[in-house]
């Protein structure tokens, strides 16, 4: 009874090895070659200082991923030009210093017009896109793009 019992181990065991030892190379080499890649959603100013906070802190936990910030509605305001945190800082010199890291900042077209702003208003490295929730649509649905809204 005992062989019995041995033999049903070592089989069940072989059959695990077998299963799932591709199943961990496979997650390992995915881990390496797939960057992470996320879409930040802002729609209000008063959280600006926060997210990009949140941004260089993603990029300082996992070098390497691909960050999108978007903005529409309340949330454009610290994408103008001049635009400044409450201490007076200037938010495009922090948004230039994360673009350097790879992240994109997209401003909504449908937004600027409708409280008059034009290209000449955006701050740079910010890019305009012509509708925000569609672009974080888009992100996501096409792309593969994770959302956080902080």
């Amino acid at each position: 009874m005992n062989q019995r019992v041995v033999r049903l181990l070592s089989a069940s065991l072989a059959v695990f090895s077998f299963i799932f030892t591709p199943l961990l190379h496979a997650a390992e080499n995915t881990k390496s070659t797939n960057p992470i890649k996320v879409v930040y959603h802002i729609d209000d100013t008063t959280r600006a200082s926060a997210l990009l906070k949140n941004v260089q802190n993603n990029l300082e936990a996992v070098p390497g991923t691909k960050i999108t910030v978007v903005a529409h509605g309340k949330g454009i305001d610290f994408m103008l030009n001049n635009a400044q945190d409450a201490n007076g800082n200037p938010y495009n010199v922090m948004m230039e210093t994360l673009a350097q890291q790879g992240v994109e900042f997209k401003i909504c077209n449908n937004t600027l017009k409708s409280r008059h702003l034009t290209a000449a208003d955006v701050a740079y490295p910010v890019t305009i896109v012509p509708a925000g929730i569609a672009e974080i649509a888009r992100l996501q649905a096409q792309e593969g793009y994770v959302y956080v809204k902080p």
